[in-house]
């Protein structure tokens, strides 16, 4: 009996019921099966939210979703049980064998920059005519990208450390880890827990595409025995993919020792180094792929930043106002902050437990003023005390959010903003404290400054 066959009538339990969730219940009710969704939060009536003994035997096969943590004690309790468990990614890799074998499957991870990295390998799809969606942590959940009527060729997920760590089955042309930096602490316990769950990505992948320039990802790549790519923004030696003067060149995927120009940096939009080591990545990826240099270079140039990733609001008087409030951790506020000379830096919401110390003491000369903002903005207050004591810093107190809250900050910043600075919104920190999400913050920052200072000059 196949894995497909298997399904009907089997009951099976899906552990949360968020977005891949309740992907994962529409596949499996489409394949017969008999399925309860468990969560800890009572979404709707069919969610079931305390379990017990008796009911915890009844089910044969369990699909989790990303962001349970594996010693939670309804996971540990099927363990004991010995009950079959699946991932979302794994559970699509059973589909994909089935229904599209020959299907290619290449994967990115990384601490920042993964989405942007996998829209642009999407765009270069588009652009080559290749078959091919981006999916995972991205766009449509894998589940449903595998079973797509479209029956794409090749599927680009970007993949989290949750979704890694709950993967054991999938297999990859190539797997890319673009860096490793702190985030999501409070989960993992340390950097290095969290570290070990990206470098697991390599073990599931035929070969590997990594990040020459970023020390935790060489240094958990070492062990890995299959082949290595690199890429960096130095001149590539071969197998390396990196810049010369303005182009960016590959040396990785051609013949022999030659090279071959994928894109020039102007075409990069924004084209701060970040964003081109995001791009040579792409690049790689979709080389690895056998796309043409030409086809990849068409790609880059075709892709369009998303909202809230170094999104330049406005540019008035002088004074420039960006929005990166996808910066959610100290790695991404960096990036951003080192691509700006003068900057109005507003930072601040939930830490999870990331430390502060690198991003002040690298970033310092780049910030003229600070406007803290969130729970943790005591945290960042420490480390700008001890490493730039001579930065003028303003704290937001009392109970304001959303959009009050960004009301005030704009109309602050609006006050100490000179021609020639960049008021940059770069939080450094997660936004749940004060707003629903990223885009939430990020939308109240556009909205403030459209209010406060575009129709006001």
């Amino acid at each position: 009996m196949s894995f497909l066959e298997s399904l009907k009538n089997r009951n099976i339990a899906v552990i949360g019921a968020g977005v891949t969730g309740q992907a994962i219940l529409s596949f499996l009710e489409s394949k017969g099966a008999q399925v309860k969704l468990i969560d800890e939060k009572k979404i709707n009536e069919s969610v079931i939210t305390e379990i017990d003994g008796d009911l915890f035997s009844k089910f044969s096969l369990v699909c989790v979703s990303p962001g349970w943590r594996i010693d939670h004690p309804v996971i540990s309790e099927f363990r004991k049980l010995g009950t079959e468990i699946l991932s979302e990614i794994d559970l699509a890799w059973r589909v994909k064998l089935e229904i599209l074998p020959n299907q290619k499957w290449v994967a990115l991870t990384g601490t920042n920059g993964k989405t942007t990295t996998i829209q642009m390998v999407a765009s270069i799809f588009e652009a080559a005519g290749v078959s091919g969606a981006a999916c995972g942590n991205v766009g449509e959940t894998v589940i449903a990208a595998v079973t797509s009527s479209n029956e794409y060729d090749v599927l680009a997920l970007e993949l989290s450390s949750f979704q890694i760590e709950w993967s054991n089955e999938a297999k990859f042309e190539i797997g890319c880890i673009l860096n490793i930096a702190d985030d999501h602490i409070d989960w993992h316990g340390s950097l290095e827990s969290y570290a070990k769950s990206k470098a697991k990505l390599l073990g599931m992948s035929q070969s590997a595409l990594l990040n020459l320039s970023d020390p935790e990802v060489m240094q958990h790549s070492t062990s890995y025995l299959g082949k290595k790519f690199y890429f960096s923004l130095e001149t590539p030696k071969p197998g390396e993919l990196g810049l010369v003067e303005n182009l960016l060149i590959d040396r990785a995927f051609t013949n022999s020792d030659a090279a071959e120009a994928i894109g020039e940096v102007q075409d990069i939009s924004p084209a701060v180094p970040h964003n081109v080591l995001n791009a040579l990545a792409a690049g790689g990826i979709a080389r690895a792929l056998g796309i043409p240099p030409e086809k990849v270079q068409q790609g880059l140039k075709n892709f369009v930043l998303d909202h809230h990733r170094l999104e330049l609001v406005l540019d008035q008087a002088g004074i420039k106002w960006v929005n990166d409030s996808k910066a959610t951790n100290p790695h991404a506020a960096l990036a951003a902050l080192l691509s700006q000379i003068s900057a109005i830096w507003i930072a601040g919401g939930l830490t999870k437990g990331a430390d502060m110390n690198d991003l002040i003491t690298r970033g310092k000369n780049r910030f003229r003023e600070v406007i803290l903002i969130g729970q943790d903005s005591e945290i960042i207050k420490t480390a700008l005390t001890k490493h730039a004591p001579e930065v003028p810093l303003h704290i937001i107190t009392g109970n304001k959010s959303g959009e009050a809250l960004m009301l005030e900050v704009v109309a602050l910043a609006k006050l100490i903003a000179k021609s020639g600075d960049t008021v940059l919104l770069a939080p450094a920190c997660a936004s749940m404290d004060q707003f629903t999400s990223y885009a939430d913050r990020g939308n109240a920052f556009t909205k403030a400054i459209e209010k406060l200072v575009a129709k006001n000059g």
